[in-house]
């Protein structure tokens, strides 16, 4: 009796152990993710940066959208003009082939081509009619690319009536997948390409949809609520950037507001200006640039940026 009642004991801690273990392994960090090291300005002096996108040979390349230019900030800090002729172009995403897919606010998602800086229109209308003006992309391991239109810079009335969320697939078709939004604009996708981040500009809530296939959304819920600058209500974020944890980073009013994937307040990075948008480069993939209106600066984090794109 005393051998099977050991036996019993054995078993019941060797298995409480493991289901422990497996809930600890499973579950989701909430400790707060703070800088490393300061808050540098690289450069300032722009009307607007926007856009912060890194290619796989280190380069960074931002937008200022008032002066219709492409900056590039080479690896070893010698700062270029990518083009001048950019029609307002906002969100920049790198892809590994010497590409570079932009927003145009003019209503356009076009790519260009890094080696001879020439210029592809891949969509400038919806059932014949103009975006209202693009702003920010994702894409995905298929190869299509959801985008943002909301209303700034955008001919009024809007061309497109709607400020909605759209998906160009990777043979060249166009769906529309949400109603009229509150100026949506960052964009980003989970690690496992089953979520849809939709960052609105003009609501203190961000949303989240369900991935049913490329191109097929469903289940549009409030992701995470930011938190909101002293006696003021409403303000949203603009661009985002995930790192391999699949932590949210979302530029706000008060700084790169960070979120865990089920949407818990991991911290916020303060910086001397308005946050626009975000991404992730350096060596490790740690140091977090971040466009602020005049400026971009950049800071060292504890966490690598995930190098979806790169």
């Amino acid at each position: 009796m005393l051998i099977s009642r050991c036996r019993f004991l054995i078993v019941f801690v060797v298995g409480f152990a493991s289901l422990a273990a497996g809930a600890l392994s499973n579950a989701e960090t909430t400790e707060r993710i703070e800088p490393v090291g300061p808050v540098n300005q690289l450069l300032t002096g722009f009307a607007f940066t926007e856009g912060p996108a890194v290619t796989s040979d280190g380069t960074l390349y931002f937008t200022d959208i008032p002066n219709t230019t492409i900056h590039r900030l080479d690896s070893d800090g010698k700062l270029g003009v990518f083009t001048d002729q950019s029609n307002f172009a906002n969100g920049l995403w790198p892809l590994s082939d010497n590409g570079l897919l932009a927003c145009e606010m003019n209503g356009a998602v076009v790519r260009y081509h890094l080696v001879d800086g020439s210029r592809e229109v891949l969509t400038d209308e919806y059932k014949g009619v103009r975006y209202n003006a693009c702003n920010d992309l994702v894409v995905d391991a298929a190869g299509g690319i959801y985008f943002t239109d909301p209303q700034y810079r955008a001919p009024t009335p809007l061309p497109q009536k709607e400020r909605a969320v759209y998906y160009l697939s990777n043979d060249g078709e166009v769906t529309r997948l949400t109603g009229d939004l509150n100026a949506p604009n960052g964009i980003g996708l989970s690690l496992d390409e089953k979520t849809l981040y939709v960052i609105p500009s003009m609501q203190s809530e961000m949303l989240a949809f369900d991935i049913e296939k490329p191109g097929v959304v469903s289940n549009q819920r409030t992701f995470c609520v930011l938190a909101q600058p002293e006696g003021v209500s409403g303000t949203g974020g603009d661009g985002m950037a995930m790192d391999v944890r699949g932590n949210l980073y979302i530029t706000t009013h008060l700084g790169v507001q960070i979120f865990s994937p089920s949407g818990q307040a991991l911290g916020t990075v303060s910086f001397p200006e308005r946050s626009c948008n975000v991404t992730f480069g350096g060596e490790d993939f740690k140091t977090m640039f971040v466009t602020a209106q005049t400026s971009v600066y950049s800071v060292e984090m504890p966490v690598a940026g995930s190098r979806r794109g790169k």
